[in-house]
């Protein structure tokens, strides 16, 4: 079976565009019982859309449930039995082991994929989910290379996927406690304020810039430090590493991010798996996109005192790195070289645009023209605002829209 490459859908858009630009499955949030709260998320109305996207690509769709359960919420997951069922799901992703009966009572042909919540990062533990009808294994981030081939060794017909790609959670796997303490928002019912990606100063302790007086002492264990996450995990140049330890699947992390990100990170991510011959035209997206130093995280040692010039544990030297600024993406054709303008951001005449697609890697445009729903030509077209643009380009539905970036340190 070949590798399946499994990226984030935030909302609808991001499905689409995960698809599109690669991706063999996706996963996505309900409303409710997400570890992405405040991800656009989807709700019913959204359902025959979702429907006839999967209808139409024969790709997979998998839902997470991987908030550790209030008694509330437990109750009205109960209630939403039919509401869940409606939806196209090939798997359910979950880590409140308590829910695994609902599952399995109401959803039996459906999958269980282990959440990576659960911190599993050994073949014994792997075995006994297994065992309780878990299909898949969402590897803990602390899994290394070996452990992965070992745990695949010792029990083969279980299905093994990795986050490859994106943040990294502060604890083991996610399990933190800190943005709760700090903000009253507590990251294991999906509310994260991303805690961990402040700007802190350090003493013998650490203390967040903005609050004054709050100190978090730095502890290294046996088989574990407390660290806080400050770089974005990249495998982008080790992907034959991860097929080669015997992973089912590599995750990209990103549902709160951008359909550009979704786009460029998953189109990359293809093109390696694919081993395509233009690959390092499309890699190089990865590094212009939004993101922080990376790390090839604990996958060539299971500690972080080991060092490693891009170990996740060594000092960033700067915040998020953005080349390129995202403005949106072109919509259906409505007429032979005008399109429809989903437009996210500023766009002004005269300014140069790139637009990137699935398998195209650059085209540039300073000769277009921006129209109103009249047809009228336009100085500008702010955010959100209708619109559409003019272009001898061959354009398609779907392609990326970006400009250089003003700021490359934000």
């Amino acid at each position: 079976m070949a590798i399946e490459l499994l990226s984030p859908a935030g909302n609808y858009e991001k499905l689409e565009t995960a698809y599109n630009y690669g991706a063999d499955a996706a996963y996505m949030g309900l409303t409710k019982f997400s570890l992405r709260a405040n991800a656009g998320n989807f709700d019913q109305e959204e359902i025959e859309k979702v429907k006839a996207l999967k209808a139409r690509t024969g790709k997979k769709l998998y839902c997470t449930m991987n908030i550790i359960f209030r008694q509330k919420q437990i109750e009205e997951l109960e209630t939403m039995k039919d509401e869940i069922a409606s939806w196209p799901f090939d798997a359910f992703i979950v880590s409140d082991i308590g829910t695994v009966p609902f599952f399995q009572k109401y959803f039996p042909e459906k999958e269980l994929h282990l959440s990576t919540q659960s911190s599993c990062i050994n073949s014994m533990s792997a075995k006994v989910y297994h065992d309780m009808g878990f299909k898949r294994i969402i590897l803990g981030r602390e899994a290394s290379l070996d452990d992965i081939k070992r745990i695949k060794d010792k029990v083969p017909e279980v299905e093994l996927e990795a986050f490859a790609h994106g943040a990294m959670c502060m604890s083991y796997s996610g399990r933190c406690l800190l943005s709760s303490y700090l903000t009253g928002r507590s990251a294991n019912v999906g509310d994260c304020s991303h805690t961990c990606r402040w700007n802190y100063k350090m003493y013998y302790a650490l203390e967040e810039e903005e609050r004054k007086g709050k100190y978090f002492p730095l502890e290294e264990g046996d088989g574990y430090s407390a660290i806080l996450s400050s770089k974005d995990l990249c495998m982008i140049d080790h992907v034959q590493d991860l097929i080669d330890a015997g992973l089912d699947s590599i995750k990209i992390e990103g549902r709160m991010k951008s359909i550009y990100y979704v786009a460029v990170v998953t189109r990359a991510y293809r093109k390696a798996i694919d081993q395509d011959k233009d690959l390092d035209k499309f890699k190089r997206d990865i590094f212009d996109v939004s993101h922080r130093e990376f790390t090839t995280g604990f996958f060539y040692s299971s500690s972080p005192i080991e060092t490693k010039d891009d170990d996740v544990s060594r000092p960033t030297s700067y915040g998020y790195e953005r080349n390129y600024t995202f403005l949106g993406s072109i919509g259906k054709e409505k007429e032979n070289g005008v399109w429809v303008l989903n437009c996210k951001n500023h766009i002004q005449r005269g300014e140069e645009l790139e637009f990137i697609g699935p398998d195209v890697p650059l085209l540039s445009d300073k000769d277009f023209t921006l129209l109103d729903e009249n047809m009228f030509p336009l100085l500008q077209i702010d955010h959100m605002k209708k619109g559409y643009i003019k272009s001898s380009l061959p354009l398609k539905e779907g392609y990326i829209i970006r400009k250089l970036s003003d700021c490359k340190y934000v």
